[in-house]
């Protein structure tokens, strides 16, 4: 564990503490509101550290809400668990029932538009000290990362739902935020004006005390990954090679160290949430994250590490090629009995053999697997361990993508083969180098990639969605209710409610 993450999270804690809890944040009505009462003379900078406790909050990055709607509907990862436990959500994310009164919509929904509305106070804060001419540095950079959340939970938002009401205003009452839908073209709109505000606003590096804080690659990183939902080869391509080009990251760090403790922070790591735990205090999200939690081992004794959810399925299994370590880096076997043999395959290196448990998935996301260590230093429920959002190689493939889309079939290749010598490893008998440059070939091959480079993350879903092949891939694995009205969920009904007639559901759940 190293010190620097804690110097940066300790400023974050105190703040957390100064500023009190947005948990109530669903109770308020219509879609809730945030006003200096609820922090009375709390300073700007504080807040915008407050933001990103918030943004490690189980309903929008560490629990069930954001796994259900990021991960749940690809065919690579499923709830997992047992069949009793959310049983509900089984039904409305893997098997596409969709139901506007799912609770997990609204809570996505809510803490969304909590951390909107505190960028918006933020940001309303800073307009004043400009118009007053008392802007500062600091300013400046609180500027760009309040611009960088905003940007970050509209694009959830938009991706999600489609039409969402867009406020970009500091709310004093509840009724200024009961605002109609606004169109997505709109809502992209203004994702790429704040993020334009974070890339001129954010310096390039920071000191190691504040490892973890917003950078200039983190808010051109993010902006290429919103012009790659688009399909907006030309702005995706030039976001994505402005990053590469910088030389600010690198690929040094073997994929089997990436997620773990000694892989935090690491020279491939664009944006991660700091998260952390103290052997003298009851284990908290104010100061780590319920990621580890949600998606740890359920099984007994030494393995009763979490509750199961988010585990992978075969196919994610069968799309590795043969022999790539990536595979036993992302998928965490386990056994159903005790009684089943142990091989080198399903053998948790390097901490021993597989957990027995009774999850119904194929596999537990070895991404989120804790050092047993640390384990009985801080508990079992792994709240240390830092959540990566952004990584270099999803760059490298969004380059790659972007190139060959552009026909520049040898820029792409050059990107492709980065991501797969650092899998490759010193192994030159696995993971050939991709050499066709035959359009549709490169494409469908670094498609491929994204998957098994990113499998168990966050955004499979969409790139289904993004390709167009979502439902011939959903149906050929076996989830054969989604329908292409499936890719937009529901409008929450508490919303809706809440606002007496004013937001109006998506026609497809009418």
């Amino acid at each position: 564990m190293k010190l620097n993450k804690y110097i940066f999270a300790a400023l974050i804690t105190s703040t957390t503490l100064f500023l009190g809890s947005c948990s109530d944040f669903l109770d308020r009505s219509p879609q809730g509101q945030f006003t200096e009462d609820d922090n009375p003379n709390a300073l700007v900078n504080g807040k915008i550290y407050n933001v990103y406790t918030m943004m490690r909050n189980y309903n929008v990055t560490a629990g069930p809400p954001a796994f259900a709607i990021h991960c749940f509907r690809s065919e690579d990862s499923e709830k997992g668990s047992i069949a009793s436990d959310g049983s509900d959500v089984a039904e409305m994310y893997d098997d596409f029932v969709y139901t506007p009164t799912n609770g997990l919509l609204g809570a996505y929904w809510g803490q969304n538009y909590a951390i909107i509305y505190q960028c918006n106070e933020i940001l309303d804060a800073i307009a004043a000290k400009e118009t007053a001419g008392q802007t500062e540095t600091e300013d400046i950079i609180n500027k760009g990362e309040a611009s960088f959340f905003r940007a970050y939970c509209y694009f959830n938002l938009v991706r999600a739902f489609g039409e969402v009401p867009l406020v970009t205003y500091k709310i004093n009452d509840a009724s200024e935020a009961n605002i109609p839908k606004t169109s997505a073209d709109k809502i992209y709109e203004q994702i790429d004006k704040d993020l334009k505000t974070a890339e001129e606003s954010l310096p390039e590096t920071w000191n190691t005390e504040y490892t973890g804080r917003l950078t200039w690659g983190a808010a051109r990183s993010l902006h290429a990954r919103t012009y790659m939902m688009r399909n907006d080869w030309n702005n995706m391509y030039t976001a994505s090679t402005d990053v590469i080009k910088k030389g600010l990251y690198n690929l040094k760090t073997p994929y089997n160290e990436i997620f773990t403790d000694d892989g935090e922070n690491n020279g491939g790591s664009i944006f991660e949430l700091q998260c952390t735990a103290t052997a003298a205090l009851p284990q908290s999200d104010v100061i780590g994250s319920q990621f580890c939690e949600v998606q740890g081992v359920r099984g007994a004794g030494q393995w009763d590490l979490g509750w199961g959810w988010h585990m992978a399925t075969e196919y994610m299994a069968q799309a590795y090629e043969q022999g790539d370590p990536r595979k036993n880096s992302t998928l965490l076997y386990f056994r159903h009995s005790d009684s089943e043999p142990i091989t080198p395959e399903n053998t948790n290196e390097p901490y021993g053999e597989s957990p027995v448990s009774p999850a119904m998935g194929a596999y537990f996301n070895k991404k989120a697997y804790t050092d047993p260590a640390l384990r009985k230093e801080y508990t079992n429920k792994g709240y240390w361990v830092n959540i990566r959002l952004i990584r270099y190689a999803d760059v490298l493939l969004m380059g790659a993508e972007s190139a060959n889309e552009k026909g520049i079939p040898g820029e792409a290749i050059d990107y492709l083969e980065k991501v797969r010598a650092r899998a490759r490893g010193t192994n030159s008998n696995i993971l050939p180098k991709v050499t066709t440059t035959d359009q549709g070939e490169l494409r469908e091959a670094i498609r491929h990639e994204r998957r098994v480079e990113l499998g168990l993350e966050f955004d499979r879903f969409y790139d289904l969605v993004r390709w167009g092949i979502a439902k011939e891939v959903l149906h050929a694995a076996g989830k054969t209710n989604y329908q292409d009205k499936n890719a937009l969920l529901p409008l929450p009904q508490t919303e809706i409610d809440k606002s007496k007639g004013v937001l109006v559901q998506s026609p497809d759940y009418q």
